[in-house]
């Protein structure tokens, strides 16, 4: 676990860096040197397991301690607002997918992964879906390179933008929750704009999660269809990220009174630093190689997707009152 303390090193300096300058935030500092680190010098073999570890497992659980500040009202009214504008997103990063990547001349597979990816929650999403289709290894590569490519500039530039367009710490939560993809740049990029947009951020992200049951099910039923009826063939544990049901666990058990209010500071501040420690690692297992491999083609279509679904979720929240 010797990356792990790789990734802890690195997430010391980001929130020293983050009381310097509270305007970025130690998230996107930990994020965005670790990925620098990376870019220099390719982190060791012995290294990797636990750099792997801290930008899934550790973010993971780090996101269960938040719901331990949330009450599932908050929660339910959080998902239920915020559905609209991702259904409005999702159809417009799908339907723009298929003719923009066509357009381009692009594979089928790989329209569908890019697509996806960024209509949902990157790279969760490409991989459940990638294991129903079946899709190339290459292909799987490609669209998650264009797809972490675009993690990392969100990261830097939506808190910049949210301040430009001075959105409140609700209508970014939101923004950030419907329009930048791996639960870890919306972590990353919310949280740097405040603690509240951090919260209702992470609310409408793994609502969107949620998204992929759908996706995959239809992607399901027509490989079952094609193997005559074998529904053996699916994986179906990979999914529904196991950790959602573990945050509404731990709101569950605030809602009811179960978690002293005294504990609940020191909570979310575990959550925050166990958070900047993750994005460390996220940086850290930065594949320049994976980006530099995907070619120009995918780049325009994440490109343009990325662009659409920004565009789209504030304008589908003005639609709706929400922003």
């Amino acid at each position: 676990m010797i990356g792990l303390v790789l990734a802890l090193a690195v997430a010391i300096v980001a929130t020293l860096l983050g009381r310097v300058a509270p305007i970025v935030g130690a998230p996107v500092f930990a994020i965005v040197l670790g990925a620098l680190i990376a870019s220099v010098r390719t982190p060791a073999p012995s290294l990797r397991p636990g750099i792997a570890f801290a930008s899934k497992q550790l973010l993971q659980w780090s996101i269960v301690l938040l719901g331990a500040h949330l009450s599932l009202s908050e929660i339910v009214q959080g998902g239920a607002q915020s559905l609209p504008v991702m259904l409005g997103t999702m159809m417009v990063v799908l339907v723009l997918a298929y003719v923009v990547g066509r357009a381009l001349g692009l594979d089928r597979d790989i329209r569908r992964l890019v697509g996806i990816g960024t209509a949902i929650c990157g790279g969760s999403a490409i991989a459940a879906v990638a294991s129903v289709i079946e899709a190339d290894q290459a292909d799987i590569a490609y669209s998650l390179g264009v797809v972490f490519l675009f993690n990392v500039v969100a990261v830097v530039i939506f808190p910049a933008l949210g301040h430009l367009m001075q959105l409140s710490q609700h209508a970014f939560g939101l923004w950030a929750g419907t329009a930048i993809n791996d639960t870890s740049s919306v972590v990353a990029a919310a949280f740097a704009y405040g603690r509240d947009a951090g919260n209702d951020a992470v609310i409408v992200k793994l609502t969107r999660t949620t998204l992929i049951i759908p996706i995959v099910l239809f992607y399901g039923w027509r490989k079952i269809q094609a193997a005559r009826g074998n529904a053996e063939a699916i994986d179906w544990r990979a999914i529904v990220p196991w950790f959602i049901g573990w945050f509404l666990a731990a709101a569950t058990l605030n809602s009811f009174g179960l978690i002293p209010a005294v504990a609940q500071g020191p909570l979310q501040e575990l959550a925050l630093f166990a958070i900047t420690v993750a994005l460390a690692g996220v940086g850290l297992g930065t594949d320049i190689q994976r980006i530099r491999a995907a070619g120009i083609r995918p780049l325009i279509l994440g490109a343009v997707l990325w662009a659409a679904i920004a565009l789209s979720s504030l304008a589908f929240a003005r639609l709706a009152h929400l922003g």
